[in-house]
C-alpha cells in the first residue's frame, strides 16, 4: 500500500540564505531525533557549477518500544542517505534521500526541491514529497505505516520551524518584499 505525506513552504528569505541554513539544520537541539550528519562525497562540476552532496544522517530510532517487540524493529539507529545537487546558477536545489536501515522491509524516500519563488525573486520555494511503504510485517504493515505517517508529518512541519529559526537567527526578520 503505502503513505504519501506532500509539504510545501515559502520562505522569505533569498535563495542562497536557506540552502545555507538547510546544510546547517542538524543536528539541532529542536530535534534530538538527528544524532549525526556527515557529508561523505561532494563534487562541483566546473561545466555546469552544479555541487553534488551526498549525506549520510543517523537518527535515534523513533519506532515506539510496543511495535518493537518485533525483532527486526529493534536497532538503536536509522540511517538515511541523502544526495542533493546545487544548481547556484538556477537558485535550484534537487534533494533525494532514502532509508539505508531495514531496506528488506520498508521503502522510505523523500525528494524535494528549494527553487527561486515565482512570487518573488528574493524568497524561496521548498516543495517535498515522502513516500513510505511497509512489506513482510504482516498485519503490522498497516500499523507501521500509519505511524510512518504521522511521525513523517509531524517531523516535515518540525524541519520548517526548524529552518524558520534558523533563518530568523541568522538573517534576521524575514523579507516582506
Amino acid at each position: 500500500m503505502g503513505v504519501t505525506v506532500d509539504v510545501h513552504q515559502v520562505y522569505k528569505y533569498p535563495f542562497e540564505q536557506v540552502v545555507a541554513s538547510f546544510l546547517r539544520k542538524y543536528p539541532n537541539p529542536m530535534d534530538k531525533n538527528v544524532i549525526l550528519v556527515k557529508t561523505v562525497e561532494e563534487k562541483r562540476d566546473v561545466s555546469t557549477g552544479i555541487i553534488y552532496r551526498k549525506r549520510i544522517a543517523v537518527c535515534q530510532n523513533v519506532v515506539p518500544e510496543i511495535l518493537r517487540k518485533v525483532s527486526i524493529l529493534k536497532v538503536p539507529n536509522i540511517q538515511l542517505e541523502e544526495e542533493s545537487w546545487l544548481n547556484p546558477r538556477e537558485r535550484s536545489m534537487a534533494i533525494q534521500s532514502h532509508c539505508l536501515t531495514w531496506t528488506q522491509y520498508a521503502s522510505m524516500k523523500e525528494e524535494s526541491v528549494f527553487r527561486e519563488s515565482m512570487e518573488n525573486p528574493n524568497w524561496t520555494e521548498f516543495i517535498q514529497r515522502g513516500r513510505i511503504s511497509i512489506t513482510g510485517a504482516g498485519f503490522f504493515n498497516c500499523i507501521l505505516e500509519a505511524f510512518a505517517s504521522t511521525f513523517l508529518r509531524q517531523g516535515a512541519q518540525k524541519g520548517i520551524r526548524i529552518m524558520e529559526m534558523l533563518l530568523k537567527e541568522q538573517c534576521g526578520a524575514p523579507s516582506a518584499e
